[in-house]
């Protein structure tokens, strides 16, 4: 039996009194890769918002990672992103410290005491996304692909069970989009569940993988035309 990381069943998604979509049904099974697509505006970053708690489900039904949304307290929601890795389009790297640092903050913000286990985690996904060589450099001082490399290693930290990617190459050149995908690629066949919210379309043709689609207040999966 798969098991599902994210389950929605006639779910609204609302931002305030807005209604931006409705009747969402989805499943999510562990250890897949799904993209989310849609025009700019029509509903992925609330979409995704309402996973990581940043909007709540006003109406329906909704899990994630084992956590109740319809239910979720406000006391419960740091645990709930400690088992989500979100990657923002915009990297959200702390401009006034290293890599390293950078990603010890996330550490001791989650709970994480000990020094040298920490080290050794970072150490652990600066390798995964190829950044290892890179640990004491400053955001101003790598590329964009590096940065989102970083941002990617981070959402790794404390071993999530799904990652919700929004929009990761959308400030990237059409190369180091490829190698950025080329990174989730990699993680996600180590094992993890990655949502990856996207305008890029020639990503799509070339890495095709289940689709779901933000359209008319409406989210549906989309089939592949191989």
């Amino acid at each position: 039996m798969p098991q599902s990381v994210l389950y929605l069943k006639d779910a609204s998604v609302y931002q305030q009194d807005n209604l931006i979509l409705s009747e969402v049904n989805i499943n999510i099974d562990k250890g897949e890769f799904v993209y989310l697509i849609g025009k700019t505006g029509s509903g992925k970053s609330s979409f995704m918002k309402t996973l990581y708690a940043d909007l709540p489900l006003k109406k329906g039904e909704g899990s994630i990672v084992g956590f109740d949304l319809e239910k979720l307290k406000e006391k419960d929601i740091p645990y709930l992103r400690r088992k989500l890795g979100v990657v923002f389009q915009d990297f959200q790297l702390l401009p006034d410290r290293n890599v390293q640092a950078n990603l010890a903050f996330v550490l001791k913000a989650t709970g994480w005491k000990d020094k040298s286990e920490m080290e050794q985690r970072i150490e652990e996904v600066l390798n995964k996304v190829g950044m290892h060589t890179k640990a004491f450099k400053f955001p101003h001082q790598l590329s964009g692909g590096e940065q989102q490399r970083v941002a990617i290693a981070r959402a790794l930290l404390n071993e999530p069970e799904l990652i919700l990617a929004d929009e990761p190459t959308g400030n990237l050149d059409p190369q180091t989009s490829i190698e950025v995908m080329e990174v989730l690629q990699e993680i996600n066949r180590n094992g993890n569940t990655i949502l990856m919210a996207t305008h890029d379309y020639a990503l799509l043709l070339q890495y095709p993988s289940k689709t779901l689609k933000v359209e008319d207040n409406q989210l549906f999966e989309v089939e592949q035309r191989g």
